[in-house]
């Protein structure tokens, strides 16, 4: 679904991301692990298209993201950890503008921003101005705008910051029902308890290198993902 072969992202003298290779397979929840500045965010922006890169090669379905953007950004959806939407815009403008790029018909658009937003209880606001919104609204209208062209790839970068408990636990449920469809998703997170029961692969990064990746038993062992994670921090 996901290739990353030899990333290599740089920022000056300092390199972001420094020659790292990653597969996200369909059906796969796979967690991106690290501290602030370790290079995730670079990671999920290269792979979506919005940051050029200096060497390697990231491909979608077969489709380079260099050289086939449409085509890639066709099968996936992207959710930065804050999203910057159409503020002048209200809930349901901005939901069927969404739809209206990825040439969605008007029945199932429809049908689908209806099940969504109920599913987020955000129905009642979708008249609002999104300036009207708070954070945690944003979130879920930038989820609902993420789903509704049904793609094959959802990345997301700290997707849980900003949701209620409720938010939190219908996400995580629709992502397991999303992967088990033979969807993928590659997400960034920092709440590791989190990331152990839900992923089904891991990856540490660790100032841009690669520093540990499998599933999650592979990568945890009889430890937790926590007591890992702060060791390899430590070394």
């Amino acid at each position: 679904m996901l290739k990353i072969e030899h990333l290599t992202k740089t920022y000056g003298n300092t390199k972001a991301v420094d020659d790292l290779t990653l597969h996200i397979q369909p059906g796969e929840i796979f967690g991106f692990i690290g501290h602030n500045g370790a290079g995730k965010s670079t990671t999920l922006k290269s792979a979506v298209g919005i940051l050029p890169f200096d060497n390697g090669e990231i491909t979608i379905n077969g489709h380079s993201i260099k050289t086939d953007p449409v085509t890639c950004k066709k099968d996936l959806a992207y959710i930065p950890d804050n999203p910057d939407l159409y503020e002048f815009m209200s809930g349901i403008g901005y939901l069927n503008f969404i739809a209206d790029i990825f040439g969605i018909s008007s029945d199932d658009h429809q049908q689908r921003i209806r099940k969504y937003a109920d599913t987020f209880e955000l129905t009642g606001s979708l008249a609002q101005p999104i300036s009207a919104y708070s954070h945690g609204m944003k979130q879920k209208l930038a989820l609902i705008s993420a789903l509704i062209h049904e793609p094959k790839l959802i990345i997301m970068d700290e997707p849980f910051v900003g949701l209620d408990p409720k938010a939190s636990h219908l996400l995580k449920q629709m992502m397991r029902e999303h992967c088990d469809k033979g969807g993928a998703i590659f997400f960034s997170t920092h709440v590791l308890e989190v990331a152990e029961k839900l992923c089904d692969k891991v990856a540490i990064i660790k100032q841009g290198k690669l520093v540990k990746v499998g599933t999650m038993e592979e990568v945890k062992g009889d430890d937790s993902l926590e007591e890992v994670f702060l060791e390899l921090e430590e070394e």
